[in-house]
């Protein structure tokens, strides 16, 4: 399967809270959570919806699936209004979550991966899409192993200050290829890269 990650992003590389500060978050000092509500235009939130209904299966880590289980696992058809293509293909696509401390997951059709190197075993198998959205500990850990085929960055455009980054201070480096990139009427720029290998430095 093709592995890739959709990330939604400050300026500034945060990827925490982009929903709302959760009480883990505040009580870590993180109070500006939500920064990523309201933004998007008609064609962003149509591209996010286009990208769900397309996966074959869906991989978490175990922060970001226990709050799209405790959100988009509970919702009705009714609850989910504009963004049911969403909820139905969380609902109807097989779903992995890598995590040491799950014993069972409460949301149906989902399989723990205890260990995170199951992944790679786990493209081997057939079928198209393998993704991964949110989950930004997971994604630099897949980014670091070279597991992603495909990278797409929503950058929303506010600098928050403060909160987990995608990409840390001292970290392994990579290249990328832009595939597409649009920016909408509201300034949220979507991004598609695909990695390629390490960068080329002057004097190497």
């Amino acid at each position: 399967m093709k592995l890739t990650t959709t990330t939604q992003i400050t300026l500034d590389g945060v990827v925490q809270g982009n929903g709302g500060a959760t009480d883990e978050d505040r009580a870590s000092g993180f109070e500006r959570g939500g920064w990523a509500l309201g933004k998007g235009d008609a064609d962003t939130h149509a591209f996010i919806k286009e990208t769900y209904a397309r996966a074959d299966a869906f991989l978490f880590g175990r922060r970001t699936y226990d709050l799209f289980a405790a959100s988009w696992g509970s919702m009705t058809e009714q609850d989910a209004g504009d963004w049911e293509p969403v909820r139905r293909a969380l609902h109807a696509r097989p779903k992995y979550v890598v995590s040491k401390t799950l014993g069972s997951a409460r949301w149906a059709g989902t399989t723990v991966l205890s260990d995170a190197h199951a992944i790679a075993e786990l493209k081997e198998e057939p079928g198209g899409e393998l993704q991964v959205h949110g989950s930004g500990t997971l994604v630099r850990w897949l980014l670091a192993n070279g597991l992603v085929d495909e990278m797409t960055l929503v950058v929303v455009p506010v600098v928050v200050g403060q909160g987990a980054r995608l990409f840390p201070d001292d970290g392994p480096d990579l290249a990328l290829d832009l595939v597409r990139s649009r920016a909408d009427s509201k300034g949220v720029v979507t991004q598609v890269y695909r990695p390629a290998g390490r960068p080329r430095y002057a004097g190497r």
